[in-house]
């Protein structure tokens, strides 16, 4: 929900020019990029600071998890947690190579922005479930949890520290 991030952030006027963006083309933004849209100085640096933030959460996440494992206060874990949910998150997939052609031509017919829309709710809704259906957590017995997760795996991480 990045209108919710921005608003977060008191940068919400800006919306606008991140509903023309896809997930990808927000993580790569520069200050160069936002001074050519009339972005103040002063925004563009909370922007790019806390694109900065977003892209450091895998890290964060297997650091929380370790904390957790070590047995220390979930205050702060949960704090963070709450935070990083209040944050976009893009979707994971681990489609092969010919499921992700097939993605693109889709995506190239419907394209999405960062906002989303209406039409592509119940889409968004059944990806999240099929997503949700493929990570299967281990019991929390303070173990690290079977296998590493792939790079990206933003979801999924989150729901492995939840889960310890």
């Amino acid at each position: 929900d990045v209108p919710a991030w921005l608003k977060s952030l008191r940068l919400h006027k800006y919306a606008a020019l991140f509903s023309q963006m896809t997930y990808e083309e927000m993580m790569a933004l520069t200050e160069c990029q936002l001074e050519a849209q009339n972005v103040t100085k002063g925004a563009r640096h909370k922007i790019v600071i806390s694109i900065q933030k977003l892209k450091e959460r895998q890290n964060l996440l297997k650091s929380l998890e370790g904390d957790i494992l070590e047995g220390g206060n979930l205050r702060v874990p949960l704090q963070e947690l709450h935070q990083m949910i209040l944050t976009p998150i893009k979707a994971y997939s681990s489609q092969n190579s010919s499921t992700e052609e097939h993605s693109r031509d889709v995506d190239s017919h419907h394209p999405s922005s960062l906002m989303g829309s209406d039409s592509q709710g119940s889409d968004c809704k059944d990806s999240a479930a099929a997503g949700m259906q493929q990570h299967h957590l281990p019991g929390c017995e303070g173990e690290s949890g079977g296998a590493p997760l792939p790079e990206g795996d933003l979801p999924g991480q989150f729901t492995r520290v939840m889960g310890k």
